[in-house]
């Protein structure tokens, strides 16, 4: 834990900054750059910046849950993901689409089952970086 005034107060800041974009990066996957994997990174390097500034213990009950449950949840999505197409007799991992609010006119806002697997993968690697980080915090 970190005793600078400046970092203290611009962590808060930073903090939310980088978890807004990190969603922003989520959303935008799949089609172009960005995705799960690097909204995790950029979501977990938020939470790195508030361990660093406040210590491993407020990191965590910032957090409220422990970041291996947040990989585990995340890695359950990511499998029921790639699972869901069995259902409908398609190979393991193809894309499902849902519409909703799909009328003659319009098809609606499409769901796609990839959109749940880049949420599982944001979530194992938010988790997982975060497992590490506040372990070695807690060693130093």
């Amino acid at each position: 834990m970190m005793n600078s005034i400046i970092l203290n107060a611009a962590t808060r800041l930073l903090t939310a900054i980088l978890l807004l974009f990190s969603v922003y990066m989520l959303l935008r996957g799949h089609n172009l750059p960005g995705g799960g994997f690097i909204g995790g990174l950029v979501g977990a390097t938020g939470f790195v910046l508030y361990a660093i500034a406040q210590g491993a213990q407020a990191t965590r009950a910032t957090l409220g849950v422990e970041p291996q449950n947040i990989a585990m949840i995340g890695l359950g999505i990511a499998l029921a993901a790639g699972v869901y197409p069995v259902f409908f007799n398609d190979a393991f991992f193809t894309g499902q689409w849902l519409f909703i609010g799909e009328t003659e006119d319009d098809k609606g806002l499409p769901i796609s089952s990839v959109l749940f697997f880049d949420i599982g993968v944001y979530l194992v690697v938010f988790g997982s970086i975060l497992t590490l980080v506040l372990a070695l915090e807690e060693e130093v």
